[in-house]
């Protein structure tokens, strides 16, 4: 790897180029002259020594060797460079002035090693993991960087010197899912001295076993009385899942229910078998189930009913919140909605039927007491041979007599 400058004081004649190069590869240091008179071109190393004059080479060192030599150009190569020869080079050309120029080599060194480090080997999910990446012996430090598939990940770096050499560590603490087991995490260092340097960890993630209940049997959108039915229970967890059960939830098992395994059997359904079905599994690290809902319609039923729902609980039942599982019964409901609306018929009826029956009372009772109210209106009016009698022999006497009069007839 070359990095070229060209250096030339104002004046001068000499051009010279800074080199930056990778450890163990090979340097070509070059004095050019701008406008040759044949005066003798000469390279030295940073100790001063010469390495070449002219086209001879006085220092024993057999790694310089020459590449091209004119009246206007000197150049060397300088095969397996290590750090010991970084430094000023210089150029001098023996004019009258002399004059004298420099070159600077820089060298590079890549990472030594590059490894990822676990705090353990296996992460249970949601728990936390730390890795550390480590970056040995480079110069200039390196850069890390972290990825998880696509994503870029941010860890905390240090940075050790030794001598001229960097060592750079970069931790990074990750939570993790079950959905990362086997993943891949990627430590990458970006250095001027190599390209694409990586190093990768593959996580190693415990979880909960996954329970799910497939329906092997012939899907029908009635289950009735005579049918076959064949659940599998099918789970997946790490470690592999090792107690696998069925129970019936609220009530025993039927009897000629048939058990094998992950397998529920019913040859022929009947009423009785109503019910939620669960199959449970576990493993080192929790317990998960899911259920499946059974209802068994007569042979005449002809409603089209919702298939028979399937609850998936892949936590622990701890987790479990009833209140949010879906109701799978949506058949068993469809097949009663005839007799709950003539329930409700039936009492709109007699609460109708009662309220009637009120009015009717009510108003027999408010015609009795009005009538008693205008008898008495007039004392004496029962002994009046008509109602000017009447009148005249109400209380009040005669000075009111028109008014009581209009208020009796």
């Amino acid at each position: 790897m070359l990095n070229l400058f060209s250096n030339s004081g104002d004046g001068q004649n000499l051009v010279t180029e800074d080199v930056t190069v990778v450890e163990g590869e090979v340097a070509t240091i070059s004095c050019k002259v701008r406008n040759s008179d044949d005066s003798v071109i000469q390279l030295l190393n940073p100790n001063r020594q010469t390495i070449y004059f002219r086209d001879f080479r006085p220092l024993k060192d057999s790694r310089f060797q020459l590449v091209n030599f004119s009246s206007s150009e000197l150049r060397v190569s300088l095969t397996n460079v290590s750090i010991s020869d970084e430094g000023r080079y210089f150029c001098q050309l023996y004019t009258d002035p002399p004059q004298e120029y420099f070159m600077t080599i820089t060298v590079l060194v890549p990472p030594r090693n590059l490894r990822i480090e676990a705090q353990k080997e296996t992460t249970v999910e949601g728990e936390e993991i730390e890795l550390n990446c480590t970056s040995l012996a480079s110069r200039p430090p390196t850069v890390i960087r972290w990825f998880k598939g696509n994503k870029e990940l941010f860890g905390k770096t240090e940075e050790e010197q030794w001598s001229d050499m960097f060592t750079v560590t970069s931790r990074l603490s990750l939570k993790v899912k079950r959905e990362d087991d086997g993943v891949a995490v990627v430590c990458q260092v970006d250095h001027p001295a190599v390209k694409d340097l990586q190093t990768k960890y593959y996580l190693d993630v415990m979880y909960k076993p996954e329970v799910q209940v497939l329906q092997n049997s012939p899907a029908q959108p009635l289950t009735r009385e005579g049918d076959l039915l064949d659940l599998l229970c099918q789970v997946k967890g790490k470690p592999e899942p090792t107690d696998v059960s069925w129970l019936r939830v609220d009530d025993e098992m039927p009897q000629h229910v048939i058990v094998s395994g992950s397998n529920l059997h019913i040859n022929s359904l009947n009423k009785s078998d109503n019910g939620t079905y669960r199959c449970k599994a576990s493993n080192e690290v929790g317990m998960s189930f899911s259920d499946y809902t059974l209802y068994v319609y007569d042979t005449t039923a002809t409603t089209e009913p919702a298939v028979h729902g399937f609850t998936q609980l892949p936590n622990s039942a701890e987790e479990l919140d009833y209140g949010d599982l879906s109701d799978s019964r949506a058949g068993e409901e469809s097949a009663i909605t005839a007799v709950d609306h003539a329930v409700i018929g039936g009492v709109v009826a007699v609460v109708v039927f009662a309220m009637l029956c009120l009015l009717i009372i009510l108003g027999r009772y408010f015609a009795r007491h009005k009538g008693t109210y205008f008898t008495h209106e007039a004392k004496g009016a029962d002994d009046a041979a008509d109602a000017d009698t009447a009148i005249i022999n109400a209380e009040g006497g005669q000075n009111n007599s028109e008014e009581k009069k209009e208020y009796f007839i």
